[in-house]
């Protein structure tokens, strides 16, 4: 099962976690467990999606399949 980039484009962003879970309506700790490659919600993929300012078409950039 291939690993999501969403570190690696939080911290392109120069977004911390805090940052990102804020804009994104969850807790950081929910953006670090997905960072870790725990599974979530797509309801919540598409909250993190756009709250780094991409378009829900772009999601298999940021968690691919």
């Amino acid at each position: 099962m291939p690993q999501n980039i969403l570190k690696e484009i939080r911290e392109e962003l120069l977004m911390s976690k805090a940052e990102l879970a804020r804009k994104a309506g969850v807790s950081p700790l929910t953006i670090d467990r997905i960072e870790k490659g725990k599974s979530c919600r797509m309801e919540t993929k598409r909250k993190i999606i756009l709250a780094l300012g991409y378009k829900l078409t772009d999601k298999v950039k940021i968690f691919p399949e």
